[in-house]
């Protein structure tokens, strides 16, 4: 079994909830990027110190990496596995509106972040715009992204929930 994967995708896609799932299989520790990407009050941490952040998470010899904002140069030293969920736009677009009126109980917010439902409708819903106006060229970076991979790390492009549900199926135990 793989020890440091990377979980990319869409916003809205499922890779929360498929690295929850694949953390309790595996036992790998999870990180949520996302998580390290904010200052308290929303405050986005600027590029190359996140770039330093995320250098630092991966130096560790075991875990699963979600996000779809992790550096690639970073991902191909550090990562042992890709999986990409490649979950159709329109899907994460209507979880991202759905998202927005009802976050789901396990979501972690960064700390000193707090959202008012206002603050979380207007972000989800800015989520399924920029989803469908960037519909094509995240498919295009998801696939350059494989190939690049390809040949270096394990990839595994998952287009449903029943690829990701026969993925974990078959890991071994």
């Amino acid at each position: 079994m793989s020890s440091r994967v990377v979980v990319t995708g869409m916003a809205g896609a499922g890779k929360s909830t498929f690295s929850r799932q694949l953390a309790a299989k595996t036992g790998l520790p999870l990180i949520h990027l996302d998580l390290h990407s904010w200052r308290p009050g929303w405050v986005r941490v600027p590029r190359d110190e996140l770039i330093e952040i995320q250098r630092q998470l991966l130096a560790v010899p075991r875990w699963i990496v979600d996000s779809n904002d992790v550096d690639e140069d970073l991902l191909i030293a550090h990562a042992d596995t890709l999986v990409i969920i490649a979950t159709q736009w329109w899907v994460c677009s209507w979880r991202a509106l759905r998202r927005g009126l009802r976050r789901p109980a396990e979501t972690q917010l960064p700390e000193g972040c707090e959202e008012s439902l206002s603050q979380r409708i207007g972000d989800e819903w800015g989520i399924a715009w920029r989803n469908w106006r960037n519909r094509n060229t995240v498919l295009e970076n998801d696939r350059r992204l494989a190939n690049r991979c390809a040949g270096l790390l394990d990839v595994h492009v998952l287009r449903s929930k029943h690829e990701q549900a026969d993925f974990l199926r078959h890991l071994p135990e």
